[in-house]
């Protein structure tokens, strides 16, 4: 009676998955042609951090109403189309000719991809039992782990042997599957009580995060920072803080602040910001590093940073257990600690470091990191209810996309600082040892919140709690 059950979870979640290793897939890509793609457009590396930010940007603005848009239209629906618009810009990156062309496709992945994915993760949390939460995160992962692992050399091989622009071509016959399993499998649905859109939060929730996200990116370079970025991040403050007052007010705001009230949701959240924010320099930061600071190619430098991932995929065949084992809180806790250390490593790369060193260090961490997102991501709703679950994945969603864009404009600002302190106009070695060091304290910073978790928090879905309570009584 149960392996019919456990079949077709797992038939949905890795259908889910195939979105999400779409969206990776062209994440790791990207990541590892920066440099080829800067010398084609002409432009100066680090500016490529625009097109990283106009991605977020489009999530920022629309992630909050993908759970809107699943109520309103049907989740089945939502995640098909937000497929074929995602599928459709790729083509139009491709035909990229320069960095604002670049940037406009990019920014409509974004918007396909803000009610893709946590319209994707929402179904998944509707349809499945609490009990098989932590097993279906972990499975949803796995064709998104398997981007990144394959992503770097395979995008690296195309960059380096025909051209950058093969690598969002190799997305479309992706969508194109994904489309069609969706289409076939995925279920339609909806709450069955719909909230009314919150038009005014929708406005200055989407104007204030893009102004804030844009005048931060801005300001980290000397060329275009200055007044207009702060312009711009007063501008977004100003809009925040009058959607903070409208959320307090409002019966059904965009995004529900009282979740934060809930103490789970509230630190997993705060806490993931900040890992995030450091995990999302590192896709900016290592292949550039790899080819700016070492002198690799692109397909040398993927066949190294494809070791971070094919660590995290072999952490979803232990996540469970672990989890039992020790809880969230310790794991939380013991694994900031670990993944800030493997982080900080990287500082001590140098041209002359045996690559199998690089890739054990990038392995280990690798491990590491998906550990603490599959802990955070299944704690995180561990305590909503059904009916805040729409809130809960685009408040967390927003959340999640601006760490990691956040993490790529403080690596950008952190290159330009060390840098200019030298008075270089080029990067090398020393400025990526100098960031990576800067992002594992923010990384390590983390831990000051994960201690605040009760010792059971998320006992429900780990199943830590009743472990202890047997071996209590002797059994």
């Amino acid at each position: 009676m149960r392996s019919e059950p456990v079949t077709s979870t797992r038939v949905l979640t890795l259908v889910v998955a195939s979105a999400l290793f779409m969206e990776s897939l062209v994440s790791t890509v990207i990541a590892t042609s920066l440099a080829p793609m800067s010398a084609d457009l002409g432009v100066d590396a680090v500016a490529l951090k625009l097109a990283f930010t106009a991605y977020y940007v489009a999530l920022a603005i629309f992630i909050p109403i993908s759970g809107w848009c699943a109520d309103r239209f049907g989740a089945k629906t939502v995640f098909t189309a937000a497929i074929a618009v995602f599928t459709l810009s790729s083509v139009g990156c491709a035909l990229a000719w320069d960095l604002q062309s670049l940037i406009a496709g990019r920014f409509v992945q974004g918007v396909g991809g803000a009610l893709m994915l946590p319209v994707g993760r929402l179904i998944l949390l509707r349809v499945i039992p609490k009990r098989e939460m932590v097993s279906a995160m972990a499975w949803l992962s796995i064709p998104a782990l398997m981007a990144p692992i394959l992503g770097p050399p395979v995008g690296g091989f195309i960059t380096t042997y025909y051209h950058w622009r093969g690598i969002f071509w190799l997305n479309v016959p992706v969508g194109l599957v994904g489309l069609s399993l969706a289409w076939a499998l995925v279920p339609q649905v909806r709450e069955a009580l719909r909230r009314p859109l919150d038009s005014l939060g929708f406005a200055l929730s989407g104007l204030g995060l893009s102004l804030a996200l844009f005048g931060f990116t801005l300001a980290g370079s000397l060329a275009a920072g200055g007044l207009l970025a702060w312009a711009m991040m007063a501008s977004g403050a100003l809009l925040l803080a009058l959607y903070i007052r409208h959320a307090r007010r409002a019966a059904h705001p965009l995004l529900d602040l009282r979740l934060l009230q809930i103490s789970s949701f509230r630190i997993t959240l705060l806490g993931g910001a900040l890992f995030r924010l450091s995990v999302g320099a590192l896709p900016f930061l290592l292949p550039l590093m790899l080819q700016l600071g070492f002198g690799l190619s692109a397909f040398a430098s993927g066949l190294l940073t494809f070791a971070g991932a094919a660590g995290a995929m072999t952490m979803k065949l232990t996540a469970s257990p672990i989890l039992r084992r020790f809880g969230f809180r310790r794991v939380l806790q013991v694994n900031a600690v670990l993944s800030s250390a493997m982080m900080a490593a990287c500082a001590l790369f140098t041209a002359e470091t045996p690559h199998l060193l690089i890739i054990a260090v990038l392995l280990v961490g690798g491990f590491f990191r998906s550990l603490q997102f599959t802990s955070l991501n299944t704690l995180g709703y561990a305590d909503i209810e059904q009916p805040q679950m729409s809130q809960a994945t685009a408040f967390v969603a927003v959340v999640q996309q601006l760490s990691l864009a956040a993490g790529v404009a403080v690596a950008a600002m952190l290159l330009e600082a060390s840098r200019s302190a030298d008075a270089r106009s080029l990067l090398v070695a020393a400025d990526f040892s100098r960031a990576f060091l800067a992002i594992s304290l923010v990384s390590l910073a983390s831990l000051w919140l994960y201690r605040q978790l009760a010792a059971d928090a998320g006992a429900e879905v780990s199943g830590h709690r009743l472990i202890d309570d047997r071996s209590g009584d002797g059994g």
